[in-house]
């Protein structure tokens, strides 16, 4: 096994599922990992057509509210993020979305280094389709910093806290956002 795919094998196999889609998720991940070494996106949109996200969440330390983003494409609140470079670590990729997408330098503040949630999800609306094997990172980020988006993917950044997450449509997240929430709500209490 390549030495990337071999460090994302070990991310994925250290996370702790919090349901039984999240185990079902990391199986299949784990699975694909060991069949093949292409799963880093080459050509855009599809090519490998299953291939390496990571995303980034800012929470706030005071009231663990997250902040996401209107993306243009997906036309959802997304966290920021983005694909897998070839032989790049996640978390360098977590770090470098961070910056290309918010303007947040990231040295350290990424709670841990593994991810909190794996994903598998099949991408409708952006391209013909493609399938996102999604990792998702933690970021500590306090709500005042000073962001600077990038305009070109997202219409706005918001700050959702725990009240408006809740009350909010889910149909407007990610298709496993609420099951993020859900994960990130319990480690925190």
């Amino acid at each position: 096994m390549r030495d990337s795919v071999a460090a994302v094998h070990d991310l994925v196999s250290r996370l702790v599922p919090a349901d039984e889609l999240e185990r079902r998720h990391q199986t299949e991940t784990l699975d694909w990992l060991r069949g093949t070494d292409d799963v880093f996106r080459r050509v855009k949109p599809a090519t490998p057509p299953r291939h390496l996200v990571s995303y980034v969440v800012p929470v706030d330390p005071l009231d663990g509210g997250v902040l996401l983003v209107d993306h243009v494409n997906a036309g959802l609140w997304l966290p920021p993020g983005g694909h897998v470079d070839p032989d790049e670590h996640p978390v360098e990729t977590a770090r470098r979305e961070a910056y290309e997408e918010l303007g947040v330098p990231v040295e350290s503040g990424l709670v841990g280094a593994d991810p909190v949630f794996v994903t598998v999800t099949r991408t409708v609306g952006i391209d013909a389709g493609h399938t996102d094997v999604s990792l998702w990172f933690l970021l500590r980020l306090d709500r005042e910093r000073p962001l600077s988006l990038d305009n070109g993917e997202f219409r706005e950044a918001r700050w959702w806290s725990p009240a408006a997450v809740r009350d909010a449509d889910p149909t407007r997240f990610d298709p496993h956002f609420t099951r993020f929430w859900s994960k990130l709500r319990q480690t925190r209490s």
